[in-house]
């Protein structure tokens, strides 16, 4: 069961790029084009609308709204765009493909600088 839910993520994750692919993609119509960009930009942003911590509304989002997101926008984006979106993310996201630990490092040293000027304009705003 774990690892048929661990098939199913990696699928949403494949799709979700995809959509994210189809959003760039020339032939993709505007208003499938804004529609996958919303929603891709929802499912990678850590913000939610709902948030999680509010009782079984903070997961019906994640649950209901995100599907029904992403099947409109694959919906609305032609067929051919589609399957070429697809096909370039499961390349993209092929197992064999090396791991940066530099690009690592640096998303992990910018998330601290950010997160050490942020305390240090909160330590100036409260100690005045």
């Amino acid at each position: 069961m774990f690892d048929k839910l661990k098939q199913r993520a990696q699928h949403l994750k494949a799709e979700t790029y995809a959509l994210y692919l189809a959003a760039r993609h020339p032939q993709t119509p505007w208003y499938a084009r804004l529609l996958a960009a919303a929603v891709a930009a929802y499912l990678f942003s850590p913000i939610d609308l709902i948030p999680d911590f509010i009782p079984v509304l903070g997961y019906l989002d994640d649950l209901i709204l995100v599907p029904l997101g992403i099947a409109l926008a694959i919906r609305l984006i032609p067929a051919p765009v589609m399957a070429e979106c697809r096909s370039r993310a499961r390349e993209s996201m092929g197992a064999d493909k090396p791991r940066s630990g530099a690009v690592m490092v640096t998303i992990v040293a910018i998330w601290l600088l950010a997160g050490a000027l942020l305390g240090k304009w909160l330590y100036g705003l409260l100690s005045r």
